[in-house]
């Protein structure tokens, strides 16, 4: 009953499993923390594939004592039931097979990181910065939504409210997988409050997600950087404004700069520079990743192409319409209240749809 293919593929994934387990308890890898981390990496992201296999293996198994229940039995109500039970256990081995197949594709490898959120305010003045103002909120509730924790790094607000820019760090198991689905150009149509006929104008915001880098994915040389301290500017209290506590970082060889100014203590804003200059360090490579995607697919879905208009949010008709998997929604007020777990579902089945396409092309 079980598919052969799928089962030689499962063997291999159980003994890598089994392989991975036995070298973290390996004490000369406990003691290199590099590749201890990266091996209980591997070995998380093993662990469903191995599980769905277990589950694989005894459903085939099950269908299998069934199908020779209903050969040998000669009690009418024993091979009824049975008959119940086969019918029951193949409906669920398509689904089943399907789930498996997505597994082994591989995944995005930053999918479990962490985030760095970008929001800038583009075209359309006043208005786009009050709507760069309005994602944030909107990107801060579904955080709380998901038990994630959001802090902004750097702020630069607009001059009627909202903000020219925004970074905040996304912290949380997971985040990136979903967040990335947000990077593009958002574009917004309403009516300002400063328009006098009623007049429906088009704003838009841009929205960037990248991956945050850990430290064993960049190392980074001192000598490479130049650190510069100084008195923040924004909101934060009298201490924040008159001690130098802000930092910036330029990164020398690629002319990356990072400024971090939202804490008093110039350690946090230094250790939070950091992160952020690897994380954009990081990203330079990981866009070749995003751009092999981009060849391949064609609904554009988390491919990182900042310049795609992904959305459209229509406050007059309380509509957000998502182009790349044209999907429409009316909802917009609980969208922008945090309430994203509809669309982004359906970017994720559009991608994964995609994979599986792409598996199915390369078999």
């Amino acid at each position: 009953m079980a598919n052969n293919l799928i089962l030689d593929k499962l063997h291999g994934v159980k003994a890598r499993f089994i392989e991975v387990g036995n070298l973290l308890t390996d004490p000369s890898v406990m003691s290199d923390m590099d590749k201890y981390v990266k091996l209980n990496k591997e070995y998380k992201e093993l662990e469903p594939i191995v599980e769905a296999y277990d589950e694989y293996v005894l459903l085939t198994s099950n269908i299998d004592d069934a199908r020779s229940i209903l050969a040998t039995e000669k009690d009418d109500e024993m091979r009824e039931m049975a008959k119940t039970e086969l019918d029951e256990l193949l409906q669920k081995v398509d689904p089943m097979e399907e789930k498996i197949k997505l597994l082994l594709i591989p995944k995005d490898p930053e999918d479990d990181k962490s985030a760095i959120l970008e929001i800038r305010a583009g075209s359309g003045g006043d208005e786009a910065s009050l709507f760069a103002g309005e994602l944030m909120r909107m990107y801060v509730k579904y955080a709380e939504s998901k038990g994630w924790k959001t802090e902004v790094t750097r702020a630069n607000e607009g001059t009627v409210g909202g903000y020219k820019e925004i970074v905040l760090n996304v912290t949380g198991h997971g985040v990136y997988g979903i967040l990335k689905y947000e990077s593009g150009v958002h574009r917004v149509q309403r009516v300002p409050q400063t328009e006098t006929q009623g007049r429906v104008h088009t704003s838009a915001a841009s929205v960037a997600v990248l991956p945050e880098a850990d430290e064993v994915d960049v190392k980074l040389n001192p000598a490479d950087i130049k650190r510069d301290e100084f008195c923040s500017s924004g909101p934060g209290g009298q201490s924040v404004n008159t001690t130098y506590s802000a930092i910036r970082l330029t990164h020398i060889p690629s002319g990356i700069v990072v400024i971090c100014q939202d804490e008093k203590s110039k350690l946090k804003n230094l250790d939070t520079a950091m992160k952020e200059l690897r994380t954009r360090l990081y990203n330079l490579e990981y866009q070749k990743y995003l751009d092999e995607i981009a060849k391949k697919r064609k609904t554009m879905v988390s491919t990182g192409d900042r310049s795609a208009k992904i959305r459209t949010y229509n406050f007059p008709q309380g509509r957000v319409t998502d182009h790349r998997v044209n999907y429409t929604a009316y909802n917009l007020q609980s969208y922008m209240l945090g309430d994203l777990d509809e669309l982004i579902d359906q970017l994720i089945m559009a991608e994964n749809a995609e994979r599986l396409k792409e598996a199915g092309d390369n078999d």
